[in-house]
């Protein structure tokens, strides 16, 4: 495994190669991480991570400060997943230059998330777009549990006619439902149990709404899902994930898509 810390002496290194497979991280690394970088190895070609926190996609300095990283941790998995190349940039390293391509958001990107972390998506497009740039991957890995982002990129990919391809990879979750994430590092015990019997609420729910839609009621599920430990929920909606429109009758091909705090924590999830 070959470290880079700049741009400059990475992309020296790759441009020899005959194509990249790049699985971007924000580090603390997880199950889901891993099953992505093993998708990756399977593509033939040479596999780069990247660690980067990036600042610009979030809301508030304090959640980007108390963001979890664990390098070091993150140093010993990569070794044992014998990936070839690691990138660790400097934010001046990433945020130095000016791209070529001006990102693409598409008006979903205001949805979801996007209507309560003003800006993220905004950070999230604008890390990426540099990434593309400075790596020029073949394909790119990203996992489904960030949908919305994944979908955002895809189109931001095709309106920039970016010859990279998004490979889209199941989301991994923990024995106990929960998709894996970094943020749930910072959960304790009964916070994850609190989680785990919100994941099985809604995966429940979800087949029940496939076979009687009326049983969609937000108002009654935000409500269960307060009893359930929720301290705040940000949202729970409902889109068939083919062309992004909220489905108003039973409707095989939707996820439930969802976001709530356990205390100060936020999670989102779509099933």
């Amino acid at each position: 495994m070959k470290i880079f810390k700049d741009k400059q002496s990475l992309q020296k290194e790759i441009f020899k190669t005959k194509g990249i497979s790049f699985v971007p991280t924000m580090g603390g690394l997880h199950k889901g991480h891993i099953s992505l970088i093993k998708q990756s190895k399977k593509s033939k070609l040479k596999t780069l991570v990247s660690i980067f926190v990036n600042p610009k996609q979030f809301n508030k300095k304090s959640d980007f400060r108390s963001y979890p990283r664990n390098t070091k941790k993150d140093l010993k998995q990569l070794k044992k997943l014998k990936i070839n190349y690691l990138y660790i940039p400097t934010i001046k390293d990433i945020y130095g230059f000016k791209p070529k391509e001006r990102v693409f958001l598409d008006k979903f990107s205001k949805k979801l998330c996007g209507k309560f972390r003003r800006g993220h998506f905004e950070g999230v497009l604008n890390v990426i777009n540099r990434f593309i740039e400075i790596i020029k991957p073949k394909y790119i890995f990203l996992g489904k549990k960030d949908y919305q982002q994944m979908y955002l990129i895809k189109k931001h990919i095709e309106k920039r006619k970016i010859k990279s391809k998004i490979i889209e990879c199941k989301t991994i979750r923990e024995n106990n439902g929960i998709a894996c994430s970094s943020r749930n590092s910072k959960l304790n015990k009964d916070q994850m149990k609190i989680a785990s019997n919100i994941y099985y609420y809604l995966y429940n729910l979800k087949k029940k709404i496939k076979k009687n839609y009326s049983l969609f009621d937000v108002n009654k599920i935000k409500k269960d899902l307060m009893d359930l430990g929720a301290n705040k929920i940000d949202y729970i909606e409902n889109y068939n994930i083919k062309h992004f429109k909220k489905i108003k009758k039973t409707d095989k091909k939707f996820n439930l898509f969802f976001a709530y705090y356990i205390k100060n924590i936020r999670l989102i999830d779509n099933i």
